[in-house]
């Protein structure tokens, strides 16, 4: 049984969310829960929320569902819109603001695949 969970568009780097990232893939639910609740980065709280959709999603798919044996199978974070802005500078210059996005693609299995 395997349940998936994405968000597109979200505000935040990817180089940032892939730190995060790579911190849970391959581990059980119950454990990646964890150390997303004690992490002190600002993405962990946005996958943390994907993760928690991706249980419901499993839920609703297959019915009762045992947490702990459940695994995140895949996670992948790749760059999504970037918006460009303008900031004057001195002198009648102006440099231009990337405000970057990303997507996340979480996939939990209840078989752990390597």
């Amino acid at each position: 049984m395997e349940a998936i969970a994405r968000v597109k568009n979200q505000r935040g780097s990817a180089r940032k969310v892939r730190l995060v990232a790579d911190l849970i893939r391959n581990k059980r639910v119950d454990e990646a829960r964890d150390i997303l609740n004690f992490s002190k980065k600002r993405a962990a709280r946005n996958i943390l929320k994907l993760l928690d959709a991706a249980i419901a999603n499993a839920a609703n798919k297959s019915g009762k569902i045992e947490i702990n044996k459940l695994y995140i199978n895949k996670i992948a974070v790749d760059e999504g819109i970037v918006m460009k802005r303008w900031r004057p500078r001195a002198m009648g210059r102006a440099d231009m603001i990337f405000k970057r996005t990303h997507h996340i693609y979480l996939s939990i299995s209840d078989k752990m695949e390597n």
